[in-house]
């Protein structure tokens, strides 16, 4: 089993212990919200347990798709509150199959904006100011 589809089970199953064991020491998680990308497996745990148990509602993968140069997209489609999200995780990993960046995009902007308002509140962050 690939680590993406590691990966996929893990959030499917909401195992966040899963899901950051496939994450490299140094992981690069870039989001929507934010222009600088959150560093490394403890932040970026902190982040997924937050996005896992307190944002998305309804988390779904519904495709998956790979490239030829080892870029992994999961497309999925969840609920924020009363907001409908549909977005995509990509995923690159390190020699040794772990995922070492991880970029989010998100659709539509109200959805993007429920989720930055979640995670501010949950991490205390200012998402969106640098």
């Amino acid at each position: 089993m690939t680590t993406a589809n590691v990966f996929r089970t893990a959030v499917e199953n909401r195992d966040l212990r899963g899901m950051v064991e496939t994450l490299a020491d140094d992981v690069l998680f870039h989001s929507p919200a934010k222009f600088s990308p959150f560093e490394g497996k403890t932040a970026v745990g902190a982040l997924l347990q937050v996005l896992m148990q307190h944002v998305f509602e309804e988390f779904r993968y519904t495709d998956d798709l790979e490239s030829a140069d080892g870029l992994h997209g999961l497309v999925f489609q969840a609920r924020v509150g009363e907001r409908q999200v549909q977005g995509i995780d990509l995923l690159r990993f390190d020699d040794s199959g772990k995922i070492r960046e991880f970029t989010v995009m998100l659709r539509p902007r109200s959805g993007l904006d429920a989720v930055m308002n979640a995670v501010n509140d949950k991490l205390g962050l200012v998402a969106g100011n640098d």
